[in-house]
């Protein structure tokens, strides 16, 4: 665009929308079409990443005379001068960046006003108490936005002026309070800051759009880029436009609308407005605003024209609008549009509905709900009135999403007992670990002191569908007392408190809950969104409940099922801990033969529970200290319950002790050194499969690092096959080491499916641990070194390049090869995405993930279309 920075609305268009802002780039819009817009001009982004480039932090020479000279037409266009003491032109200037942050940058109304240009606008409209009105509205947004002025301090003279005059309104006090007002703030301006509240409306102007400038780069607007992900923005437009007012008297108003319901996305007219009032008004609560519908009760033919726009509007932009709108004695002005933030729950509604009016396309639809948003649908909630009065104990991370009300329990076993004799409780972890699933499953939720969002809690929880608050530092917990203290107040076992795992915040007590509501629109989207994808969607399930709550969202199968999850129930625990202290082969076998039926029987309830769909079931994964008691007293009971002395327990539980557990004696290497642990799992995965009908088991070898690992877990597989009869089954192994992803093509020969397992496969390839690296892995992000925290959000250009080479090494060899991912990636919508541009063939999932997987999965095929 050359060194041009200022664009008057004529120019501007929807294309230029990263130039001039949403805000102003919509306002162009309205203006081409016809729509009454008062007339202005667009200082663009591209001043604004000027004035941050340049040494002195003002602006340039260049671009004050380039917006002066737009002034000069807006002038001429309007028949009114800045800061004429006759007929003075006034105006606003509005922040907008290229993506609309509503409420996060700044605003300043009715600049132009001084002691001499206020008695212009008195003389032109006979109305002392508007220009007044004005005039104080400006001074104190200006000492508050440009000057740096605390508001309470206007308002605390405010407050003062109706408490002398005993009114409780604004509307209520007139031109001599109003003009009283206006020397106070000035006053207080001069005394804050040691500086006069500047009477040239061309300085006024210049600070005003450099407090614009610098309000990109505010707390409120780098938080939100933050929690939204707005990373690419490279700063905001300032809109310069001539005022209207809604502050004229009772013909005048003001007033914010949406096309449709934000909230429920009914295709119903919505929103408020105030006579005698100017925007600010309407959001500040010190007035009950009215509902849209009464304007057309008290000036019928206003309210039409207002709908003939917002008809317009979304015809024009194909999607739901919020707009702002001033009434100037009876003349209807818009002031602004934008697309409307939107609830899940709306923006599935209004995406369907559009799609049946014919105003978008299905691929339109789908691409319309963020995936991400789709969590909302799919947990419990907290009731939003009940958490403005809820006290807040503390904040750690959102792992797992949805609300938990229960009782504090600091035990697992506890927290069964406590749930089966009917009670509500929430489990109080400093971490959790496999041994904790029992209590887990019988939670309404988990809280841990430590841990990230790929920790053990977090996993686990989001697999469960439970919510889950996890690091969360606030927390003390003291296990001999059975307390829980946080900021200050200590809590007993048995107290109530409530969990929000979607933003990771602790309450006291109970918070009431309100349940999801998954509407046929949820299922429509779905149903469309299957057209597009070409992916398979599968779970991460481990027992029959988790594979029927994902296939009930539209699971295709079973992409992981972790067998050592079965091991822990208390009737199995102990032949698997007989089985770790055996001394030899025998003995070792003679504890797997009890598990053999359990295992059998977990298989075949799966099985049955699929009908057919595939499943991928993992061989054991996990280090074997994680099956072995930890303090003294679980050591002497375990020690009675197995055989052994103490001090041979003891010394076991020491041999097995490792300095890296995620990188020692586990996944496949227990199948190496102990072959009959996988044999037995192999023999119950075959004769559970052969008892159901139409069941195709893929077994899993985990952790694979060389080709003859997995060759001699292959035979032994193999053999149990042919000694079982079993005939439809494939073997593979997941992709989790990298030198098995540097090998594929050794690999992919002997293997009828790969799986990436993304969680260790981060892990190693970029050398972080997934339970410690959350206390850096935050600040990484924070300054810009990883965009994601790439346990959450798959390392593209690391971790996905070794996927890359993987892919292309193995498909070469195999071109049949099936290539699935099952780490938590499985359910991220940017990963599964990526999966779809690398040709995968599945993703699998946690079960309340599964939609979420779906709909980003027909993202991924509609972009890759419309690329081509």
């Amino acid at each position: 665009m050359g060194n041009k920075f200022v664009y008057s609305f004529e120019e501007g268009s929807a294309d230029l929308k990263e130039l001039l802002g949403g805000k102003g780039a919509n306002l162009a819009v309205m203006t081409r079409l016809g729509i009454p817009v008062p007339p202005g001009f667009i200082i663009t982004t591209e001043a604004c990443q000027a004035y941050y480039k340049g040494d002195t932090k003002a602006i340039s020479a260049s671009i004050v005379e380039e917006y002066t000279q737009h002034l000069d037409k807006l002038e001429a266009t309007m028949g009114k001068k800045l800061g004429d003491d006759q007929d003075p032109l006034l105006v606003s200037v509005r922040s907008g960046g290229a993506i609309s942050m509503p409420g996060m940058m700044d605003t300043i109304l009715n600049l132009g006003l001084n002691s001499t240009s206020v008695l212009g606008l008195i003389a032109q409209t006979s109305n002392p108490r508007f220009a007044y009105d004005s005039y104080r509205r400006f001074v104190m947004m200006f000492g508050e936005v440009v000057m740096g002025v605390p508001s309470h301090l206007f308002e605390a003279a405010l407050e003062r002026i109706k408490n002398e005059k005993n009114v409780t309104l604004d509307t209520e006090l007139n031109a001599e309070d109003f003009k009283k007002l206006v020397g106070e703030f000035e006053e207080i301006i001069q005394k804050h800051t040691n500086q006069p509240f500047p009477q040239s409306p061309m300085v006024q102007l210049e600070m005003s759009i450099e407090a614009i400038f610098k309000s990109w780069n505010n707390s409120r607007a780098i938080l939100y880029r933050e929690l939204n992900n707005l990373k690419s923005l490279s700063g905001t437009a300032a809109t310069v436009q001539a005022m209207v007012f809604g502050n004229k008297g009772e013909t005048s108003g003001t007033g914010v609308c949406f096309s449709r319901n934000p909230s429920t996305g009914e295709n119903v007219f919505y929103g408020e407005y105030l006579m005698n009032a100017q925007g600010e008004d309407v959001v500040a609560g010190t007035r009950t605003p009215l509902s849209i519908e009464a304007l057309g009760h008290q000036n019928k033919a206003l309210y039409e024209e207002l709908v003939g726009y917002k008809d317009k509007l979304e015809q024009h932009t194909t999607d739901m609008q919020d707009m702002e709108f001033t009434i100037e004695e009876g003349k209807l002005w818009m002031l602004q549009t934008r697309s409307g933030k939107r609830t899940a729950a709306a923006a599935v509604r209004i995406a369907v509905e559009m799609a049946k009016e014919g105003l978008i396309d299905e691929k339109q639809a789908v691409l319309r709900v963020d995936p991400a948003q789709l969590d909302q649908l799919l947990h419990k909630q907290l009731d939003p009135e009940a958490t403005k009065a809820a006290t807040v104990l503390g904040k750690g991370l959102p792992a797992s999403p949805g609300a938990a009300v229960g009782k504090i329990v600091f035990d697992a076993e506890e927290a069964h007992k406590r749930n089966e004799a009917g009670e509500k409780v929430i489990l109080v972890r400093v971490e959790t670990s496999p041994e904790d699933l029992i209590g887990m499953n019988a939670a309404q939720g988990v809280l841990t002191t430590r841990g990230g969002m790929t920790s053990h809690a977090a996993v686990v929880a989001r697999g469960m569908g439970k919510c889950c608050v996890a690091g969360c530092s606030d927390a003390l917990i003291n296990e001999e007392k059975k307390t829980l203290t946080m900021k200050g107040k200590t809590l007993n076992d048995g107290e109530y408190i409530t969990l929000d795992g979607s933003v990771g915040v602790v309450y006291e007590g109970r918070v009431a809950t309100i349940e999801p509501e998954l509407s046929g629109y949820f299922g429509e989207l779905m149903i469309m969104a299957d057209k597009f994808r070409t992916l398979l969607v599968k779970t991460n399930a481990d027992n029959p409940k988790d594979a029927l709550t994902a296939i009930k969202f539209g699971a295709q199968g079973i992409g992981l099922c972790r067998t050592e999850h079965m091991f822990f129930d208390a009737s199995r625990i102990q032949a698997v801990r007989e089985m770790i202290v055996a001394k030899d082969t025998h003995s070792r076998v003679k504890a797997l033969d009890k598990l053999l039926p359990y295992q059998e029987k977990d298989f075949q309830e799966i099985f049955e529970a699929l009908e057919g769909k595939p499943a991928i079931i993992r061989l054991l994964d996990p280090p074997l200290h994680e099956f072995l008691p930890k303090d003294e007293a679980d050591i002497r009971e375990v020690a009675k319950e197995v055989g052994v002395t103490k001090e041979e327990l003891e010394q076991t539980i020491s041999s097995l002790h490792e300095f890296n557990p995620m990188l020692g004696f586990r996944g496949c290497r227990l199948g190496v050194v102990y072959p009959e642990i996988s044999q037995m799992q192999a023999r119950a995965i075959f004769q559970a499969a052969l008892k159901v009908p139409g069941c195709e088991p893929w077994i899993e070898i985990p952790l694979v690092g060389h080709l003859k690992e997995y060759l001699f877990l292959k035979e032994v597989i193999e053999k149990v096959a042919v000694e079982v009869g079993a005939v439809a089954y494939k073997i593979g192994t997941m992709i989790e080491v990298p030198r098995a992803a540097l090998t594929a093509d050794e690999l992919a020969p002997h293997c009828d499916f790969f799986s990436f397992g993304t969680n260790d496969l981060t892990q190693m390839c970029c050398g972080f641990s997934r339970d410690d690296a959350d206390s850096f892995l935050k600040h990484y992000v924070g300054k810009g070194i990883y965009e994601k925290d790439p346990f959450q959000s798959l390392d593209q250009s690391g971790v996905g390049r070794l996927m890359e080479i993987c892919v292309a090494q193995a498909r070469a060899v195999n071109p049949a090869l099936h290539i699935g991912i099952c780490g938590e990636h499985g359910g991220d919508p940017a990963s599964v995405e990526f999966c779809h541009r690398l040709g995968l063939d599945e993703v699998s999932c946690s079960p309340y993930r599964v939609p979420i997987a779906r709909l980003a999965a027909a993202h991924g095929a509609i972009k890759a279309l419309k690329n081509k």
